[in-house]
């Protein structure tokens, strides 16, 4: 199992759709808000995303597909 931390940023049109909630139940992937900040017209929230490599990988492709920006996190910074 591997632990990958990452910060979601959802545009508008995806404010309201469960991204999380599916790539939990897509993915062999487990999700873990670690913060988040998300109002009616913009959101973000820092995922910590456990599983096989590969699992973590495609679901955040797919999270990339439906327009998430997704971007790296290192310790307590968001790169990106």
């Amino acid at each position: 199992m591997a632990v990958k931390r990452v910060r979601f940023t959802f545009p508008e049109n995806l404010i309201r759709e469960p991204i999380i909630y599916r790539l939990g139940h897509e993915f062999q992937v487990i999700t873990n808000v670690r913060m988040a900040d998300v109002d009616e017209k913009t959101g973000w929230v820092v995922l910590e995303l456990e599983g096989e490599p590969d699992e973590i990988e495609r679901s955040i492709a797919w999270a990339q597909e439906r327009g998430v920006r997704v971007d790296p996190v290192t310790g307590d910074v968001v790169e990106g």
